[in-house]
């Protein structure tokens, strides 16, 4: 390799200047260029605008990816230029976990059914974060990314040259300052024998720092206005980003209004299951082909739960023909609330009423409730003041 000796010995000797002229100015041993006021806070801003974005973009991979092994992964994968291998979500492993699980105890048993729903809403919550992820990594991540490692490294550049500029300007200004003093100590204290060849060769000397002096202001002035058009710059990066920003909220809201629709809809699923699983606790077991004597007959309805009403006769259904009995006992307008066995019951869930047979619900209020000889298993007549209908038990929790 050749080395040229000469362009290194002179580039050492120019570090080591500047980094005296620096050390003097930090020690307040020398004079130092101040910029303008505006140029100021054009390097505050945009010192301000790197420090943020940086602490924005690592808190948003955090959020996005909190397993700080699988960022450092990504990052090598990066920094390697190969494409991230695919990885599983959370919410996708453990529905995988969920189904294995479901095929291992049965998955016709209620168990079994009910880790299938809630395994495939996982699933489909792991693949709605997979696309939010793939859209906030798109949208907002690789814009910060790109202006630290493409905009800033090029304003920082710029900014270093301007930094050195102003260092040999300053550093002019010294030699300039010291080779007047010189001329005038000289032409002050003249000395007879060599009077004019000294003087000429300070004269000289002053000249060349002169000149020196102009050339190197002029290339400070043309460096500062190309770091002050870079610096300027900055304002369409913010505008840029808050577009990129926008478009982040959007990906989030779309995600979380699709967890929400996905979690609704299971809550349904399990809502209309849930009677059949614990039907026993509240209603006694409607299935029985023969009702016992009334005298030895237990309670329709469980002793720790609501206590019975008078047992009605049940009149077998003919094909064609209407249950006049059932259907005058299943009334809610016409039934009236027995001498005991009610029952006070907190609504879990906001419910909306069918039709007029059904009582419409609101989350926490509290209403009494009774259970019906003929009625559904998953059904209990609400009351409410004067208004009274049909409420599912589900969305209730009964209160001793």
């Amino acid at each position: 390799m050749d080395f040229n000796v000469k362009k290194l010995a002179s580039d050492a000797g120019v570090f080591f200047s500047r980094a005296m002229q620096f050390t003097e100015e930090k020690l307040g041993q020398a004079e130092k260029t101040e910029l303008d006021a505006h140029f100021e806070n054009l390097l505050a801003r945009a010192d301000s605008t790197k420090n943020w974005t940086e602490k924005i973009l690592r808190q948003t991979e955090v959020l996005l990816q909190p397993n700080p092994s699988a960022r450092v992964e990504e990052f090598l994968y990066e920094k390697l230029d190969r494409k991230v291998p695919s990885r599983v979500t959370n919410g996708e492993l453990l529905a995988q976990y969920m189904t294995e699980a479901a095929n291992d105890f049965g998955p016709g048993t209620p168990y079994g059914k009910t880790l299938i729903k809630v395994g495939e809403t996982q699933r489909r919550l792991g693949a709605a974060e997979r696309d939010f992820i793939h859209s906030a990594s798109i949208n907002f991540l690789t814009p910060l990314r790109n202006f630290l490692e493409g905009d800033w490294r090029t304003i920082s550049k710029e900014r270093r040259i301007l930094q050195n500029c102003r260092l040999d300007l300053d550093a002019c200004k010294a030699r300039l300052k010291k080779a007047k003093a010189a001329e005038a100590k000289a032409a002050a204290v003249p000395d007879f024998q060599e009077t004019r060849p000294r003087n000429y060769i300070l004269s000289a000397s002053a000249s060349a720092a002169e000149h020196e002096l102009r050339l190197t202001q002029t290339e400070f002035d043309r460096q500062a206005e190309v770091t002050r058009l870079l610096l300027e710059g900055i304002s369409s990066t913010h505008v840029n980003h808050l577009r990129c920003l926008h478009e982040f909220v959007e990906s989030q809201t779309n995600y979380y209004a699709q967890c929400y629709q996905y979690m609704l809809d299971l809550q349904k699923q399990l809502g209309s299951s849930k009677g059949e699983i614990f039907s026993g606790t509240f209603v006694g077991n409607a299935e029985s082909s023969s009702p016992p004597p009334a005298a030895t007959s237990p309670p329709a309805v469980g002793a720790a739960t609501l206590p019975a009403v008078p047992t009605i006769p049940v009149v077998p259904t003919i094909v064609g023909v209407p249950n006049t009995v059932a259907e005058s006992v299943l009334n809610p307008n016409e039934v009236k609330p027995p001498a005991s066995g009610t029952r006070k019951a907190r609504v879990l869930y906001d419910y909306e009423a069918a039709d007029s047979s059904e009582l419409a619900l609101l989350a926490d209020e509290m209403i009494t409730v009774y259970s019906l000889p003929g009625m559904d298993p998953d059904w209990l007549i609400g009351e409410r003041g004067n208004q009274k209908g049909k409420v599912p038990v589900t969305y209730l929790e009964l209160l001793s």
